[in-house]
């Protein structure tokens, strides 16, 4: 009996920091049991694939970054497909969905995903299956998971319409060619009218059947959990999802072999985590903190020395700094899972040759990694878990009713506990190992379901031309509060990383020789769009957030600089503490007279007695609310709003 062919379909995804990509290997997972084979590549792949001879049906995952931007591998083929020379009709043979990713807390939600959808439109591509938009904001599995189940359906009609056109092309021309008259032609009408039907699919429509829906029997419907407890939590359920039978995923097939590999081999450097690009190794000559010791957060400025580095910015650029997981959670990681003695080891990656996955092992871990540097600079171990890795977890997990526990916080039932007890307070790892501690699962899983730890990124709140060889940047200490889930509080994985990094430059009274030693890793981003008007005569407005008003000192900083006569400049700030915001502006303001005292200073050394035509002072308003900062000719009054 002959196998049944499995219907191709092209599957790309434009990913900034992994989700993209996660969610589209999930489809590629289900896929195969579906009965479809997914050609899986990064949309940067362009040598892999052609839109523009592609004849399968096309799947897009894309996510959005920075202010509505496309993902930065997303960026080369964005520009491909508006360029203007292309006709109206350039896509017209392509079939296509496509599943954005975005927050609805930014203005532009999920404007990469908007952005490739209609311009593939205004090329003549048509949809088979509607466009879906998933919002990081109140979990994107809201979105993913139906969108998901309801692409089958959407395939199998596509195909299937290709199956009657294609008879229909035969018939006729087995007519035409005398071949057989008798031959019964599906009328056209029925053909346009599901034509139509595939075309406006609507994910409200989707009715997913259980024989549609993944190849995973129901769980033991017998709950293992005492009804004497009557609040859920992270390890324990009530009625009626604790009597419930169960729809889980299916257990994602394991695609990596480990190897450990007893011998010391050469140090590696963070640099080897970084592919494009060059990264920079600089000193953190100033560390300030900007709010007082009871403040609500805790912003720091701090400043790097670029001077001796090719590395170049202007006012607005985001750049992006390397930071390792906290090195007591790796120990605690460590210990948990039994590698404590094997953390100097040498791992050696392979993909299974039973596997269907297509390429080499993992690019984000360099070859020749150890265990500890695998958890401490490869993999995000902070990041939420999503439903395959739970359901991963199960097969690695002895207790029954821990397994069963699960279990249901992967299913389609405990979804509303997914989110009240994982995706909402951001549980990671770790806190699930506490909470189900027969849970051990092995390295090769935790490589295959933990992304990339990704570099974060920060904004330059600096000019180089005001302050030659120096790179400034204003940050909040992130705050983890502890919880029924969390046992303890945490700080976010590179500001605190950076808080207790610069700790001592903060006491005023250590050495200088002990602080020489403190050094950041960082490089470019790629991608910029956040500037001052090309033209210094164009008037703009600038309005920013707690320390999002962070890059208009660069902004003021250049045009003092650049302009010999500086127009009238307003900055809007929505803050939390008019205290701290005064602080804030008090600070920034004592460095700036320091620095103009300084140059004139010197200016008087070598002759030049004339005195700047701007004087900086500060005065406040007093009363409630919000604090507007007038920067008017080097002159910053506070104004209640």
């Amino acid at each position: 009996m002959c196998c049944e062919i499995k219907r191709r379909f092209l599957l790309l995804y434009a990913t900034q920091k992994g989700q993209a990509k996660a969610i589209a290997e999930e489809i590629c997972t289900q896929a195969d049991a579906h009965g479809f084979e997914a050609d899986i590549h990064c949309i940067s792949e362009s040598d892999k694939y052609n839109l523009a001879t592609e004849k399968d049906p096309l799947v897009i995952v894309i996510s959005t970054t920075g202010t509505g931007d496309p993902p930065d591998t997303a960026c080369k083929f964005v520009k491909e497909i508006k360029n203007k020379t292309l006709l109206p009709d350039h896509f017209a043979h392509l079939r296509y969905g496509l599943l954005g990713l975005g927050d609805s807390e930014y203005m532009f939600f999920c404007n990469g995903g908007k952005v490739v959808d209609k311009r593939l439109q205004e090329l003549g591509a048509q949809h088979f299956y509607e466009t879906g938009l998933a919002d990081d904001c109140v979990g994107l599995e809201i979105v993913v998971e139906p969108w998901i189940d309801g692409l089958w359906l959407a395939l199998r009609r596509e195909f299937t319409s290709w199956n009657i056109k294609e008879d229909m092309s035969s018939n006729l021309r087995a007519v035409s060619n005398g071949v057989s008259a008798m031959t019964v032609v599906p009328s056209m009408s029925g053909i346009c009218s599901l034509d139509s039907e595939i075309q406006h699919l609507k994910l409200e429509d989707l009715e997913v059947k259980a024989t549609d829906a993944l190849s995973q029997k129901p769980a033991n419907v017998h709950s293992v959990v005492s009804v004497q407890d009557t609040e859920a939590s992270l390890d324990r359920s009530v009625p009626p999802l604790s009597q419930s039978a169960l729809n889980i995923p299916a257990l994602p097939s394991e695609y990596i072999d480990v190897q450990f590999q007893d011998s010391t081999g050469q140090e590696l450097s963070v640099s080897s985590l970084i592919s494009d690009g060059i990264v920079f190794h600089v000193p953190v000559t100033k560390a300030v903190q900007l709010t007082r010791e009871d403040a609500v957060k805790t912003a720091l400025l701090l400043e790097l020395d670029i001077s001796k580095t090719t590395f170049c910015y202007q006012p607005g650029d985001a750049f992006c700094v390397i930071c390792p997981n906290n090195p007591k959670e790796v120990q605690e990681l460590l210990h948990i899972l039994g590698l404590s003695e094997r953390k100097e080891y040498v791992v050696c990656l392979k993909i299974k040759q039973a596997t269907k996955r297509k390429g080499a092992a993992p690019e984000h871990i360099p070859k020749g990694s150890t265990v500890e540097f695998i958890l401490t600079w490869c993999l995000e171990i902070r990041a939420v878990p999503r439903k395959a890795f739970l359901r991963a977890l199960v097969e690695y997990t002895s207790d029954a009713r821990e397994k069963r526990r699960l279990q249901e916080l992967c299913s389609k039932q405990g979804a509303s506990d997914y989110s009240s007890f994982i995706r909402d307070p951001s549980i990671c790892l770790l806190d699930l190992l506490h909470a189900f501690p027969t849970c051990r699962p092995p390295l090769n899983l935790l490589i295959e379901h933990l992304p990339k730890l990704q570099a974060r990124s920060y904004s330059a709140s600096s000019s180089n031309l005001f302050q030659p060889g120096k790179l400034q940047f204003v940050f909040n200490v992130v705050e983890f509060p502890s919880s029924p889930s969390r046992l303890v509080s945490r700080k976010g994985v590179c500001t605190g990383w950076l808080a207790e990094l610069v700790a001592p430059m903060l006491q005023p009274h250590k050495k200088e020789e002990k602080l020489s030693a403190v050094k950041v890793s960082i490089f470019a981003r790629p991608i910029n769009t956040f500037h001052l008007p090309s033209d210094p005569s164009v008037p703009f407005m600038m309005v920013g957030p707690g320390t999002g008003v962070s890059p208009f000192i660069g902004f003021l900083q250049h045009r003092r600089h650049t302009t010999a006569s500086m127009e009238p400049a307003q900055i809007t700030l929505a803050i939390r503490s008019t205290l701290n915001t005064t602080r804030i502006i008090q600070q920034y303001m004592q460095r700036q007279n320091l620095a103009k005292r300084n140059r004139m200073s010197r200016r008087r050394q070598w002759g030049d007695e004339s005195d700047e035509d701007m004087d900086t002072d500060f005065s406040q308003s007093t009363g409630p609310g919000n604090v507007g900062i007038m920067v008017l000719m080097g002159q910053v009054h506070a104004v209640e709003r």
